[in-house]
């Protein structure tokens, strides 16, 4: 992946494969600190021990379909090629976290890529999921969350092409706003 938007793609469709109805992403920009942060957190089925043990290993997945399971062995790949750090937590039956943190001037860090077309995606595949989406810089914050446009919307589901076209260009136009560097 040459993305860390598509990492978080992967990593949040497995949560709603998990059966979570609430996924929040959260990336932390601190130039200060010369760190990138990308927490994922989800109320899926969560991991056993030993799945999650395994969950680094890239010839292990829990799917029937592929033989391999690479997107958290990937993620885990791009933390340790740009100086960073990753943790992984999951308890069964409620839940799992993940952690990924990149020292942010890393020539081998991965660009963030298209975080609006990200989420757009996400919502337009899993419509009755709740998204919380943040991301901080030292200076500013933005903030969208589905549960607010389906206050808005009402009855109109938040998969129809005009919702998803908006929501696309809010994330777009809210980062660029706040100064997120890619």
């Amino acid at each position: 992946m040459i993305e860390l938007s598509m990492h978080i793609l992967d990593i949040v469709e497995n949560s709603t494969r998990a059966g979570a109805t609430m996924v929040t992403i959260r990336i932390l920009e601190d130039m200060k600190l010369d760190t990138l942060s990308i927490e994922i957190t989800d109320d899926g089925e969560g991991m056993d021990s030993d799945s999650l043990k395994k969950a680094l290993d890239p010839f292990y997945t829990s799917k029937g379909v592929r033989h391999v399971g690479l997107g958290l062995p990937m993620l885990y790949q791009a933390t340790q090629r740009s100086e960073g750090r990753f943790s992984l937590e999951s308890t069964r039956g409620k839940g799992t976290r993940v952690l990924a943190e990149f020292k942010q001037s890393h020539i081998d860090r991965q660009p963030i890529g298209d975080m609006g077309s990200t989420i757009m995606t996400l919502v337009a595949g899993n419509p009755d999921v709740d998204f919380t989406f943040t991301y901080l810089t030292n200076d500013s914050a933005y903030t969208f969350e589905t549960k607010e446009i389906r206050k808005e919307i009402e009855n109109v589901p938040l998969n129809n092409p005009e919702i998803l076209q908006f929501i696309r260009e809010n994330i777009t136009e809210g980062l660029e706003e706040i100064g997120a560097h890619d």
